[in-house]
């Protein structure tokens, strides 16, 4: 058959608003977007980039955007926040001690902002609420501190300007601590000031109160674990909660608290398990029946701050384990297989309904669709899907409503 101009017009129209039509439909079916920092990438001398993915909402099939990946404007970034808006991802690069401030655009594109020293050495961890971001890191910024020559950790606070309708969210200087000359609070133990205690997760309380540190001292054998509990004061300013620092196994991995800051839960990589504390004031009492079995070297928590469920991610057995929560008592709902080595995991934001873990030997991410009634895991469709080369970290934001409205 043979067509003639006018006909093909018709047809080339028809496509258009075909090709459109379906392009408007998939765009409705994007839940969330997902940002996976990966540590390296092809060739790039450890500098980093972040992988942007869209969630399908009725499979929770992940697929990275036409724009991913982006880099990451570091080398090695290994921690991701966003901001209380859902407007900016904070990404922080170890190896340049530095937090790249992304605009997240309403396509889920990102656009490099604002970049900031940290205060100390090696930035490992990152937490943010509406009026601060709060960055751990490796070693405080004494001169003697490398790592040939270790010294603790330390905790920075940033007080964060709210965004306007012209400007983003501003990242203002770090809170200078007097008792130290510096804008940091060290990680310290009383009577051990010799003693190397090094950082691994920080996370702040819904109510903006109190933030929490979880380290352990490396100078001993075994290790000793502990959280470190602040008061967030005025202007951001740090204050040592009374009983500071609390026990916590042998070496704490990560941390995350429920949507009401009643409950914090720690997961002790050594010992396979995790600790679970009632919060009161700020300072912390381990719960009945605690620590709760885990997996073999669990590495990263979340809990859905929707539904009353945990999950851990353990590196050594490639899983995800799902956890019931009864007045802050955690009961085993079952282990789920992901990509190999999940040391990162999150719950999309939009619905809870799906979860996603960060594969760092695999390099990729394995996607799952939560049931909310009994907190059971499938895998999503496809799942896992391929990232850069080993991912550390996950961020998601909603999808509607909710960027910058930046193109």
């Amino acid at each position: 058959m043979k067509f003639n101009k006018s006909s093909q017009l018709l047809l080339v129209s028809a496509a258009s608003i075909l090709v459109a039509g379906l392009m408007s439909a998939c765009a409705t079916l994007t839940v969330d977007f997902v940002y996976v920092a990966c540590s390296k990438a092809a060739g790039s001398n450890n500098y980093g980039e972040i992988n942007i993915f869209e969630v399908n909402s009725e499979s929770g099939k992940m697929r990275q955007i036409p724009a991913s990946p982006v880099p990451s404007n570091g080398r090695n970034p290994v921690a991701e926040a966003v901001s209380a808006d859902n407007a900016n991802i904070f990404v922080a690069n170890r190896d340049d001690n530095n937090i790249v401030q992304f605009i997240v655009g309403s396509d889920g594109k990102l656009y490099p902002y604002n970049t900031v020293n940290t205060p100390g050495i090696y930035p490992m961890a990152l937490a943010a609420n509406a009026s601060s971001l709060f960055v751990v890191d490796t070693y405080q910024p004494l001169p003697t501190c490398s790592t040939a020559a270790p010294c603790s950790g330390s905790i920075g606070v940033f007080p964060l300007t709210a965004a306007t309708k012209t400007t983003p969210i501003t990242i203002n200087p770090a809170v200078s601590n007097t008792s130290v000359n510096g804008q940091y609070w060290p990680l310290a133990v009383a009577g051990k000031t010799s003693d190397v205690i090094v950082p691994t997760a920080v996370n702040v309380l819904p109510s903006g109160s109190y933030v929490y540190v979880t380290a352990y001292d490396s100078t001993v054998t075994p290790n000793v674990g502990y959280v470190f509990a602040f008061t967030v004061g005025s202007g951001g300013a740090l204050s040592a909660v009374p009983g500071s620092p609390f026990a916590a196994g042998v070496m704490p991995s990560a941390i995350a608290s429920d949507s009401k800051g009643k409950y914090l839960y720690v997961t002790d990589m050594t010992n396979g398990n995790i600790l679970g504390y009632s919060v009161a004031s700020g300072a912390l009492t381990q719960l009945s029946g605690s620590p709760f079995p885990a997996g073999n070297a669990p590495s990263a928590i979340i809990v859905d701050q929707s539904f009353n469920y945990a999950y851990v991610a353990n590196s050594i057995d490639s899983n995800v384990t799902a956890y019931s929560i009864n007045n802050g008592v955690l009961s085993r709902v079952g282990s789920y297989a992901t990509g190999l080595q999940p040391v990162a995991i999150g719950i999309d934001p939009s619905t809870a309904h799906f979860l996603y873990t960060a594969n760092f030997l695999g390099n990729n991410v394995s996607g799952f669709e939560l049931n909310q009634t009994d907190g059971t895991l499938v895998l999503s469709q496809n799942s896992p899907y391929t990232s850069n080369i080993q991912p550390t970290a996950v961020a998601a934001i909603p999808h509607n409503g909710t960027g910058s409205g930046v193109h």
